[in-house]
């Protein structure tokens, strides 16, 4: 981490030392256990809006830490949301990504990428950089020893046209039937016969990092959000094994991949 981050950690392991709290006795006071608030204070994991809130919430320091962190936020290129993520997506072993609407960003091609940002919301200089961090995180899936990735995708977003880009969506759709025979990436559709069913709520994604401990990821239209606590963490948990059995079997859904990229031809 760099040196604005090193500065609020140092911060938050002296306020720590200040209450005269062990990282149990602490973690316990904002709902974290102790490995969690050990690892956020030696820069393992990346301190989130909703660690600091708990932090900020349970001693009362007038948002002293959540400050901290949106200034830090603004010290980056990145958003702090992203920025948060990403690094979690680094060091994570296991990720278990639903998508209800696109490709998951880690499975996109070039092209892909930059017709999710199409329709004017985004400068040109602004879908350069963003598609380039897009296609710089891909690179987690490359290294000696990955993280398992595990992606349950509606099965519209294959059928969804992409206008006036011909060509494209056959490119991505056979870029993804040979990303799933990897051993490491998992793919599974949810198939349109599945009818309603409670993913249709939304995208989230599960990192589960090397101590074993989880955090989230969601998003909307206008914000995305960390998620960290355990309580919320497992309900999505919960969620992620309801849209999991509602999708096909990981030979079906390659085979479904393939028929939908013919489609396209």
């Amino acid at each position: 981490m760099g040196t604005a981050t090193d500065y609020v950690l140092e911060e938050l392991r002296l306020f720590r030392a200040s209450l005269a709290l062990s990282q149990e006795d602490f973690g316990k006071g904002i709902g974290y256990s102790g490995s969690h608030v050990s690892s956020v204070e030696t820069g393992g994991r990346a301190p989130t809006k909703e660690f600091m809130k708990a932090v900020d919430g349970h001693h009362d320091t007038g948002g002293r830490f959540l400050r901290m962190l949106d200034r830090l936020g603004r010290l980056d290129a990145e958003p702090a949301w992203l920025r948060e993520w990403i690094e979690f997506e680094r060091e994570a072993t296991t990720l278990r990504w639903f998508e209800v609407a696109y490709v998951p960003g880690l499975l996109q091609t070039e092209r892909y990428a930059r017709a999710t940002l199409a329709g004017g919301r985004f400068a040109p200089d602004d879908v350069d950089r963003i598609v380039a961090s897009r296609l710089e995180r891909q690179a987690i899936l490359r290294r000696e020893r990955p993280p398992q990735l595990i992606c349950v995708i509606d099965e519209t977003v294959l059928r969804r046209p992409v206008l006036d880009q011909p060509g494209l969506m056959i490119e991505q759709c056979e870029h993804l039937a040979r990303l799933t025979a990897e051993e490491h990436i998992q793919v599974h559709i949810v198939p349109t016969d599945a009818g309603m069913y409670l993913g249709l709520a939304g995208q989230f994604i599960i990192a589960e990092m090397p101590d074993g401990e989880r955090v989230a990821h969601a998003d909307n239209q206008l914000t995305a959000q960390i998620v960290d606590t355990p309580t919320d963490v497992a309900t999505l948990a919960r969620t992620w094994e309801i849209v999991r059995n509602e999708a096909l079997p990981r030979r079906q859904s390659i085979e479904l991949i393939e028929e939908v990229a013919k489609s396209w031809t």
